[in-house]
């Protein structure tokens, strides 16, 4: 899962980014709104966490503008304010969500969830395929009674699979959402990653998940065909 932070306070936005990253996201990180919005242009994700109060353009002009150009992207909103009205007005903008400073970031990591969760309709933190299951909440992988320990990197990637199920997913396409800004491409990286992720998976296994889809790209789907 790939998220932009917009967080003006930097030491804040180096810790969020840290406890973001560790907990499997890629995560571009911005100090302004223009640098939010014009990160938005270039590249998809599947969340953007946004302070309200920034330079240049604040939460609200992001938002405003993002969506004026039809872009669904979940965004949570960050902010010190905390009256019931200003609350108000970040969801009646188009916000999805709406955390107060200060704030716990576990608390952060579940809204990030639930809200990525809800953009890719899904309603419980178990993602299932075959005998194969992730548990977004836990970051626990089974395969039957198999536990299954993946790098950070492996664990982003089995989940983008498994949240887009039986959909054909260019390199391209999942290089946008596995990495950030600072993967330069170029590389076989994305199949390197999914042969990792074969011999944990599927090594040993009757029934191959993981299936690679010549001159198009890769799919995760129930069946060997």
């Amino acid at each position: 899962m790939r998220i932009l932070l917009a967080e003006d306070e930097k030491d804040l936005n180096r810790i969020i980014t840290k406890e973001l990253t560790e907990e499997g996201y890629s995560v571009d990180s911005c100090f302004d709104g223009q640098e939010a919005i014009d990160c938005l242009m270039t590249a998809e994700y599947d969340g953007a966490v946004l302070d309200i109060m920034m330079p240049v353009k604040d939460g609200y002009e992001v938002l405003r503008e993002i969506r004026n150009r039809n872009m669904t992207v979940p965004v949570l909103f960050l902010t010190a304010r905390d009256s019931v009205s200003d609350r108000v007005e970040g969801l009646d903008r188009g916000a999805d969500d709406y955390l107060v400073k200060p704030f716990s970031f576990e608390e952060l990591k579940a809204r990030i969830r639930a809200m990525t969760r809800k953009s890719f309709g899904h309603l419980s933190n178990l993602l299932t395929a075959d005998t194969l299951t992730l548990d977004i909440a836990s970051h626990r992988v089974t395969r039957g009674e198999r536990k299954i320990t993946l790098s950070a990197k492996e664990y982003a990637l089995l989940e983008y699979l498994m949240r887009n199920k039986g959909i054909v997913l260019s390199k391209e396409k999942i290089e946008n959402h596995v990495w950030n800004f600072d993967y330069e491409g170029g590389t076989n990286l994305v199949a390197v990653y999914i042969n990792y992720l074969r011999e944990k998976i599927d090594k040993g296994e009757n029934v191959k998940l993981i299936h690679t889809v010549r001159g198009t790209g890769y799919v995760l789907r129930e069946g060997n065909n």
